[in-house]
């Protein structure tokens, strides 16, 4: 069965083709999986309509920005300033993601900071929010499976 907005073979195909080399031409990806050029740019746009395709700083190592630290941070909040919260949370350029939760906390907000007073001041900075009740912070000690999509679309690849 297709998955993400009815993605076929030849999307996964191309999917693949682009995590492999990213910075290759539509040409080469053309040859590559015997595809015509045309083709290649007509489901490149189709994926990009569907929203295929994330923004390119998700592949921005923090590291190399200066930002070492990775950290976690579960919010606990008041429901009714849940929608102004997003706005202050993504005022805060530490902030790189934050999830709506089920369970325990109601956010998991992601942070990267350059080290642990810079994290004390983000912490101090996501508390200061209004509709913040209290936070718990965990650090990221390691990244054991990056983010990574190729399995699925291999497994789609293979029904």
């Amino acid at each position: 069965m297709p998955h993400l907005n009815e993605l076929d073979g030849t999307d996964a195909r191309i999917l693949l083709a682009l995590i492999h080399d990213p910075r290759q031409t539509v040409v080469a990806m053309a040859a590559q999986l015997g595809l015509s050029r045309n083709t290649v740019q007509a489901r490149m746009a189709s994926l990009e309509k569907r929203k295929a395709f994330l923004p390119f700083d998700h592949r921005i190592n923090a590291s190399t920005l200066g930002y070492p630290l990775s950290a976690f941070i579960s919010v606990h909040v008041q429901q009714q300033k849940l929608g102004a919260l997003a706005t202050s949370l993504a005022a805060i350029p530490e902030v790189v993601e934050a999830h709506g939760l089920s369970g325990r906390a109601d956010l998991l907000v992601r942070v990267v900071s350059t080290g642990a007073e810079d994290l004390f001041r983000i912490n101090g900075k996501i508390l200061a929010c209004d509709g913040v009740e209290r936070t718990e912070t965990s650090l990221s000690m390691q990244e054991l499976v990056p983010f990574r999509m190729t399995p699925l679309l291999e497994r789609d690849l293979k029904k």
